[in-house]
This record gives structure tokens, C-alpha cells and sequence, in this order.
């Protein structure tokens, strides 16, 4: 029983959950739902809330009635409107002007990942994501270092 306890209170890659991300919100902007209940399971064993949407067309209108958002985690390659016009969307919000906006992609590329760059995202976390490093990146998407990693 002991065991059991402490494995419950541990993270991906053995971090347990701290202070800086217990009770932090993620907006989860992906298509695939696989994809999303993996990114959902990772933030929630290090503390962090978050919601999902399917497309970057509602991501905008949806942000905007939410309480508080510490960070989106936004696909690229979406139904409707792509992540890059999504996060265009959010940006003319000026609200959200110190939100981190990171791209979560399976194009993890160099030319993907400066893309990104060039349209003024935050940070680049290339799929797969690896759950020994995802904490590290978390940390440093909370404490609006960028993140710039294709995850290979």
C-alpha cells in the first residue's frame, strides 16, 4: 500500500508534482483524441488542469470565457482553421498577450519548428512527446522560458 501511494504522487519521468504547476490551467487545442487524453494524463500527474478543443476556428471564442489559462498547448495541423490562424486569432486579444502559445506537432522539423518561430509562437514541442522531459518543459513554458524542442 505504501508503494501504491508514492507511485500516485510521481509524474512521468519520476517528478513529483510542485508547487510552481499544482493548479495550473492548459487550454489543449488537438484533434485527435488519443493524442489529447495523453497530453491531459501528463499535465494532470504533475497538477495541471486542462481543457480540450477540437479545432483552431472555437479555440479563440473559447479562450475568452475561461476563468484563467496559464498556457495552450496548440496542433498545428487542425480541422478548419490550422494552429498558425488560431493562434493569430488568440493574439488579437490582447488578454492573452502573455499567455504562452506553444506548437504541439507530429511535423517536428527543423522548417515546422521555424515557422512557428517566425509566426510568434512560444515554443515548439515536437510528437511524440517524451514523458521523462515533459515536466523540464513544463517548468520552463510556466516560467515563460521558451521551449524549443523537436523531441527525437
Amino acid at each position: 500500500m505504501g508503494t501504491e501511494k508514492k507511485d500516485l504522487n510521481k509524474t512521468a519521468g519520476n517528478a513529483p508534482a510542485t508547487p510552481s504547476t499544482q493548479g495550473k490551467f492548459c487550454l489543449v487545442v488537438e484533434d485527435n483524441a488519443a493524442n489529447f487524453f495523453l497530453v491531459a494524463r501528463l499535465l494532470e500527474n504533475l497538477g495541471i488542469n486542462s481543457e480540450w478543443k477540437t479545432s483552431g476556428y472555437e479555440v479563440a471564442e473559447y479562450a475568452g470565457t475561461l476563468e484563467s489559462i496559464d498556457f495552450i498547448f496548440m496542433d498545428i495541423m487542425l480541422p478548419y482553421e490550422d494552429g498558425f490562424g488560431a493562434m493569430r486569432k488568440i493574439r488579437q486579444d490582447h488578454a492573452f498577450d502573455n499567455i504562452p502559445i506553444i506548437a504541439v506537432t507530429a511535423l517536428a522539423t527543423e522548417e515546422e519548428m521555424n515557422k512557428t518561430i517566425l509566426a510568434g509562437f512560444n515554443g515548439f514541442l515536437g510528437k511524440p512527446l517524451d514523458p521523462d522531459e515533459f515536466p523540464k518543459q513544463i517548468k520552463k513554458i510556466l516560467a515563460h522560458k521558451p521551449v524549443w524542442d523537436l523531441n527525437k
